[in-house]
Formats: structure tokens, C-alpha cells, sequence
């Protein structure tokens, strides 16, 4: 249970921007305030314990209580430094006690013992200082997530559950590694060409990889709306990239359109093809019968992109996704995700409302950290599509 100290108002306010599970996450890792003052101050308390059944254990013969001396060590990882600070004056107040039952205040024992409570006290002002540092580093981190993740989810701007003809579900999870955002985009605008789908993956993580993520999804906000086939939708997105990405960096993309009831339009950019699920279950990879090269890297390949076209019909499911859910490693065999073999089960039957997609598409997830034993090393995108027409 989490409670709230005075000290922790800082960190608590930083995280204001963090998803709960990265919010958690940090506070674990680094602060550990999501625990209760007594569970963090429970290995230091257990030190002192041990240290005091020793010295007692092995008699007057030998002087164990300077071992003391690892408790302000201990207590610096998980405490704050007025923790820190209390713990180890009980601790003192312990070795004063075990330096009594040991016989070591006599005259002959007082340099000795004056030089081992000079040491535990100067180890705990340390300890303190390095607490401090500790919570400081906690903050600025969380400071850092959170500014992160706002402008990630700013620049995806999340769809509603339905867009034109289409119903939707998205899984957008960020792998767990510090701050350092990645680049799997997409987008679903109503235009009046029909319905346009953009599901997307950058090359990399951080700053770069979220640049070019702005340039895909602005382009494509653009030329949605004002180009009449798919083809010039990518084209323009492809000069936008070569405008203003570094050279080398390139993006996976897949775009659908939808304009007639029963049919989807797709054209791949190098990306993970997906998968259509019947009601019944059955479950088809589509693949591109002329694979293209990712964005960014038009300039290399001659000729130009075709796409396809495939049945689609209610109650249909298409399953997008980006390559953190195909390359996702299995926890001890590292096998990749069945995403093919087991998608069928997990999803059919869902594409007949909202609130059934949306279901779907969270035992989907929840299947996906199943396999990885519950963490992602990169980011993964799940975006289930069905039809209301």
C-alpha cells in the first residue's frame, strides 16, 4: 500500500505524467516508494538483527558488533536519507548496547571503541547523502518518462472506437527500458476516398525515431485527404521522409483503404503483414504479392509499389500489429510469438461490436506478456479493425 510522505511529493509529482504500469515500474526500480516504509526498511532492520544474534551467539570471547557497520550501507538502497537516518540511529543505539554486553567500554577498550562509532556515524551521514542522490536521480527520471510518453501519445492521437465504417481496438504498450520511447505509429482517418489505415514502425528509439514518426503521421494526415489512391498517399510520405529524415533511418509501413463494402486495399512498405480472421475463427496471413522496401528507402528500388486488393467482409477481422509482437521472445525458449497460430481463437467472433473487438484485443495482449513471461523488450502495436457496413 502506498503511502505518502512528505519527501515523496517531489518524485510523486513527476510521475503525474506516467502511465500507472511505468509509474509503478520507476518507483520499483529506482525509489521503491510504491512499497511501505516498513518493507523498505526491512533489510537494514534484518542486518542489524543478524548482526546482534551473532555477536550474542558467539559469546564475550569475540567482538562482532562492528559489523554494524553494513547497516547505513543497506539502508541507502532502499530508503530515503531521513529513513536512512533513523535506522541507523537505532542501529547505534543496538552497537552501544552489544558494546556493553561485549565489556568494551573499559578504559584500555575506549580508542577502539571511539574510532568504530566515529566510522558507523560518518558511514551513515554518507548513506544519507547517497539516499538523497538516489531519490534526485529517481525524480529527474521520471521527469524524463513522463515527457516521453506525453509526446508519444500526443502524436499518435489515439482514434475513437469507431471511424467511418470501421471498428477499432489498440494495445500500445512501450517496452520497459528507462525513457527511451520507440517509433510504432498509426493512424485511421475518414476521408473522402474512403477510409485510410496507417500502421507504421521507425528504425530505432528516442528523439530520432519520434522526429521521424511526426513526419510520417503528418504527411499522411495530409496526403489522406488529398490524394485519390494509396500509391500517392506513400509517395508523398516517402518525399516527406527523404526531406527530412537523416539518411539510413527508414520506417515499415502498411496502409489500407477501405472504399466498397467487402474489400480492403493494402500496399506494404516492408512491414509485418496481417492477418485476417474470419468469424469462425480461421485465420489467413496476407501477404504482399510485391513486397516493397521500408519508407526512406524508396531511392533504391526501381520501379514503384503495387497494392492489392482482398475480400473483407462484416465481420471480418483484420489484426495490424508491428514486429515488437512477431519478434516478441518466449521467457526461457526465446521462440518468437505464434502470432499466426494463435490469433484465430484469441479473436474470432469479436468483429461484431466495440466492446467484443476491444475484448479481443486484450486477450490478445494478455496472451502476448504471457508469452514473454510478462515484459516487452520492445515496443509492441496490436490494432484489430472490423467493418459496420
Amino acid at each position: 500500500m502506498f503511502r505518502r510522505h512528505r519527501s515523496s511529493r517531489p518524485v510523486a509529482a513527476e510521475l503525474s505524467g506516467l502511465s500507472r504500469g511505468r509509474r509503478r515500474r520507476v518507483l520499483a526500480a529506482v525509489d521503491l516508494r510504491d512499497l511501505s516504509w516498513r518493507r523498505r526498511a526491512a533489510p537494514a532492520g534484518l542486518a542489524i538483527l543478524a548482526v546482534t544474534i551473532a555477536d550474542l551467539s558467539t559469546g564475550k570471547e569475540r567482538y562482532l558488533a562492528p559489523l554494524m557497520t553494513v547497516v547505513p550501507s543497506i539502508a541507502a538502497l532502499t530508503l530515503s536519507a531521513v529513513g536512512v537516518l533513523s535506522v541507523c540511529t537505532f542501529g547505534l543505539a543496538v552497537l552501544l548496547g552489544l558494546n556493553r554486553y561485549d565489556n568494551v567500554t573499559a578504559v584500555h577498550d575506549q580508542r577502539f571503541l571511539f574510532g568504530s562509532i566515529i566510522t558507523y556515524a560518518a558511514l551513515s551521514l554518507f548513506s544519507a547523502y547517497v539516499a538523497e542522490v538516489r531519490m534526485r536521480r529517481a525524480a529527474a527520471f521520471a521527469a524524463v518518462s513522463s515527457v516521453a510518453e506525453a509526446a508519444q501519445r500526443a502524436l499518435l492521437q489515439r482514434p475513437g472506437p469507431e471511424v467511418g465504417p470501421l471498428r477499432l481496438a489498440v494495445r500500445y504498450a512501450s517496452a520497459a527500458d528507462e525513457a527511451r520511447i520507440g517509433g510504432d505509429l498509426y493512424s485511421v482517418l475518414d476521408t473522402p476516398h474512403g477510409t485510410r489505415v496507417l500502421v507504421g514502425d521507425v528504425q530505432g528509439k528516442g528523439l530520432e525515431a519520434v522526429q521521424t514518426a511526426a513526419v510520417v503521421l503528418g504527411a499522411f494526415r495530409e496526403a489522406a485527404y488529398d490524394e485519390a489512391g494509396l500509391r500517392g498517399v506513400a509517395a508523398r510520405i516517402e518525399a516527406s521522409v527523404e526531406r527530412h529524415v537523416v539518411d539510413g533511418q527508414f520506417t515499415t509501413a502498411l496502409f489500407a483503404e477501405l472504399r466498397t463494402p467487402g474489400a480492403v486495399e493494402l500496399l506494404q512498405y516492408g512491414h509485418v503483414p496481417p492477418i485476417r480472421v474470419a468469424p469462425d475463427g480461421t485465420a489467413t496471413l496476407l501477404e504482399a504479392p510485391d513486397p516493397w522496401v521500408p519508407l526512406g528507402l524508396g531511392r533504391l528500388a526501381p520501379g514503384q509499389p503495387q497494392s492489392w486488393d482482398l475480400p473483407f467482409e462484416r465481420g471480418d477481422v483484420l489484426v495490424l500489429c508491428t514486429d515488437g509482437v512477431v519478434e516478441a521472445r518466449e521467457y526461457g525458449s526465446g521462440e518468437f510469438y505464434p502470432l499466426e497460430r494463435r490469433v484465430g481463437k484469441l479473436v474470432a467472433g469479436a468483429g461484431s461490436s466495440v466492446a467484443e473487438l476491444d475484448a479481443a484485443v486484450g486477450r490478445l495482449y494478455a496472451d502476448l506478456l504471457g508469452h514473454t513471461g510478462g515484459e516487452l523488450n520492445d515496443d509492441a502495436l496490436l490494432l484489430l479493425v472490423s467493418r459496420t457496413d
